[in-house]
Parts: structure tokens; C-alpha cells; sequence
């Protein structure tokens, strides 16, 4: 049984005058459209399943993928080589039948060896019978043959070309697990990385209990959320959804979170100057089609009062005290889309026992087996079921809401922020 690498349509052997043949090289895959076919197995029937694995996996190093009990020959056992990707199917047909006696046969099956050599003297002192020792052929390779233990026969084989062909799969595969074995530590570094550029402490207020999380679906993504210390007993509340995934979005989050902390002083007297001003960085520091929605509020806890601009973001919820819901509406247009940018403020008095809900469509767009979102009214639901629980309790279990409704893999980010008002002042 041959590699992957090593199964083509057999070629015309050109021969010299002293019957060598000339090894030719593997053809590169010719037909990129045409669906992939590999050998998946060829077939051994033995007469003992127990005593043939013994000799497979214990002399020969061979491994089991697939041990079926119930087919139509009975027991099906799949073992593969230590190196290949084609299959052994070992049978043990009803004694008497036509495929008994199929058992002891010439299998034609052949294996390649790097080394022969090498692979001769190790299975012969594990007790692997060979009718002769490795020889060199007419046909320029050399081969050796050896029978298992109801005497099918196979063929060992050797060829310098081959063992060239074969160094050169297991240097590319050798390259491609190095090459992939970096990606995932430079995505575990920018993960940690990213993760601080979450807000890694929170003001404390008197009136106003919030909490924030990320969930993030991939190594990295474009989901942000942050708290603002705004001096005088003042806090910018700020999500944001960057348009697109993965690094590239991650990088654009970053950018944008650099952008609010360097101008974020404006923000307590002049919130549109301040938002005008990202938006212009944002504009200038990215590509044309960069933009991001972002929701920011400026909570003044003294006099309750929560000030707030929405850049074309999801409508934030505000689940009152009395279970009534308002929806704040987007304000005006997304960041860093247009150079210049213009939004009014919006002004919203919170009183005690009222809950505002700021998130990112990962968590109205988390979808179940049938392809239904979770959507706003499930999330209104969530928030109201769980509305005398403190912040950090009251964003657990609307994740955990969310999860368990949308239980198989996370496609997007789940950005959250909870603030619920604990007093009138």
C-alpha cells in the first residue's frame, strides 16, 4: 500500500538496453475543478481477527482507525501504516465461502520504505517473515517479500526516487505544522493582547452598578466595549462592532480604542466635539471601507442623568422599573466611514431599579440548530427575568440564556454591557 503521494496512473517505462527502467516523477494534480479521489482501502482476508491485529499493530506498527462488528462479511477492522493515508480492511469471511479462500493469496499489495533496509532488520527481529531479502530489480528498485501470518504475501519496496519524493511530503508537512504551530501562538499572543485593551478596572459609582464582557469567537475579533473614568463623578459607557473579522478587524478595534483613549478628555464637555474628533482619526488611519458602530454614554451620577450618542449602532435597551421598554435609537451615522460626522446628544434620566442593556449583534444574530436568532425580544425576556439580580449576575445569565439557546459553535462575538441604576439620588 503506497502514500497518497505515490499513487498515480502508472506511466510508460522507457527501458535501455539493460532493461532498466527510468523512474519518472509524480504528476502535480491536473484537473484542480475535478472532485478529490484517494485510495480509501484495500482488502486482506485473514482468518482470526485477534491474532492478525497482534501482528499488524505489533510487528508492523500498524495502527486501527475503524473496528466494525456488524457488515455483510462480519467483523470489519480498518488499520492504516504509520505513515500513509490509505487503508488496510482486514475480513475474516465465514469459513467455506468464496472469499475464505481468498485467504493466503498474493495480495499485491506493496509498501514503500525510506529505508528498507532499516524496516527489513526491524520487522524480522519482531518475527516478520520474508521469503527473501531486499534485492534490487530490472526495473531499478529494490524489494523484498514478507507474508503475514495466514500467508498473504506483500511487497516491501525501496527506490531512490521515491525515497526523494517521500523526503520532500514529509519536509512540506514538516514546514506546514511549523507554519501552523506559529500562527497559533501569534494568535495566542494577539488574544492576550487584545484582552487588555478591554477595560481591566471599573470606577466605582454610587448610583450605578455595570459590568461588561467579550466573548470572542475566534483567536481575535472586532467587538469593543470600555468604561471612561470622566472625572467628576462621571463614566463614558462605549461598545463598538468593528465591520469585519478576524485579525484584520482586531486591528482596526485597536485603533479605534486608541482613538476614544487619546480624545476621551473631551468627552465630559463637548461629547460631539469629542466623537468628531475619532471619527476624524479613525477616517484618516484607515482604509476607505473601515467604519465601525459604537454607542457611547456619558453617565453623570450625581444627577442620574445619562447623555448618549448612537453611531449607527444596535439599539441600546432601557428596561424601566416598571417593565416598560424604550429603545435608543441610532443618532447618526458610523465612525470613520465619511470624514466629517455629525450626531445630536440625547438626554435620558435613569431612576432607580431601571436597566440599560448595550450589545453587539452577536448577541441578537446567536442562531439555534433551525437557524432562529435569539433576537431582541428574547433578550428584553432574559433582561426581564433576571432584573433584580445585581450587574455581574444579570450579564451572567444573559449569557448563559444566550448560550443555551444557541448551543452549537459561536459564529460571532457576544459583546455585552449591563448598568443597572441601584438609587434615585
Amino acid at each position: 500500500m503506497q502514500p497518497e503521494s505515490l499513487k498515480p496512473e502508472p506511466r510508460a517505462i522507457q527501458q535501455d538496453s539493460d532493461r532498466h527502467a527510468e523512474t519518472v516523477p509524480f504528476p502535480e494534480r491536473g484537473c484542480p475543478e475535478c472532485p478529490y479521489l484517494r485510495l480509501f482501502k484495500s482488502t486482506v482476508y485473514v482468518s482470526d481477527h485477534e491474532q492478525s491485529l497482534k501482528f499488524y499493530v505489533e510487528r508492523l506498527g500498524f495502527t486501527v482507525v475503524a473496528d466494525v462488528a456488524y457488515t455483510l462479511d462480519g467483523r470489519w477492522v480498518a488499520i492504516a501504516p504509520p505513515d500513509g493515508s490509505a487503508l488496510l480492511a482486514l475480513v475474516a469471511p465465514r469459513p467455506g465461502t468464496e472469499k475464505a479462500r481468498l485467504i493466503g493469496r498474493a495480495t499485491q499489495i506493496g509498501f514503500i520504505s525510506e529505508d528498507i533496509n532499516s524496516t527489513y532488520d526491524l520487522w524480522r527481529t519482531r518475527g516478520v517473515h520474508f521469503q527473501h531479502p531486499p534485492q534490487q530489480t530490472i526495473f531499478g528498485v529494490t524489494l523484498a517479500i514478507f507474508q503475514d501470518i495466514d500467508g498473504n504475501t506483500f511487497e516491501l519496496i525501496g527506490s531512490d526516487q521515491f525515497t526523494r519524493e517521500m523526503e520532500q511530503q514529509r519536509q512540506k508537512a514538516s514546514d506546514r505544522i511549523e507554519s501552523e504551530r506559529r500562527t497559533a501562538q501569534e494568535l495566542e499572543i494577539a488574544k492576550q493582547v487584545q484582552a487588555r485593551l478591554f477595560p481591566q478596572c471599573q470606577p466605582s459609582l454610587k448610583t450605578l452598578d455595570y459590568a461588561g464582557l467579550c466573548i470572542q469567537a475566534r483567536h481575535v475579533g472586532g467587538d469593543y466595549y470600555d468604561f471612561l473614568a470622566l472625572g467628576n463623578e462621571r463614566l463614558g459607557l462605549v461598545i463598538g462592532d468593528i465591520a469585519g473579522k478576524g485579525i484584520a478587524a482586531a486591528l482596526l478595534m485597536a485603533n479605534l480604542q486608541a482613538n476614544l483613549r487619546s480624545q476621551f478628555t473631551l468627552a465630559r464637555e463637548q461629547p460631539q466635539l469629542f466623537l468628531q474628533s475619532v471619527n476624524r482619526l479613525f477616517y484618516e488611519n484607515t482604509i476607505d471601507s473601515a467604519y465601525a458602530t459604537v454607542f457611547f454614554a456619558d453617565y453623570d451620577d450625581t444627577a442620574q442623568r445619562l447623555r448618549y450618542v448612537n453611531c449607527g449602532h444596535l439599539s441600546a435597551i432601557l428596561l424601566r422599573r416598571n417593565g416598560t421598554v424604550e429603545l435608543l435609537h441610532s443618532t447618526g451615522t458610523v465612525l470613520g466611514l465619511f470624514e466629517e460626522w455629525h450626531s445630536p446628544i440625547v438626554d435620558c434620566q435613569l431612576l432607580a431599579g431601571d436597566i440599560l442593556a448595550l450589545y453587539t449583534d452577536g448577541v441578537t444574530e446567536s442562531f439555534n440548530e433551525t437557524g432562529e436568532e435569539f433576537g431582541e425580544e428574547l433578550l428584553i425576556e432574559a433582561l426581564r427575568q433576571n432584573a433584580d439580580l445585581p450587574a455581574q449576575q444579570l450579564l451572567t445569565a444573559v449569557v448563559e440564556r444566550i448560550q443555551s439557546f444557541s448551543s452549537t459553535e459561536q459564529h460571532d462575538d457576544i459583546t455585552l454591557i449591563i448598568a443597572r441604576c441601584m438609587r434615585d439620588s
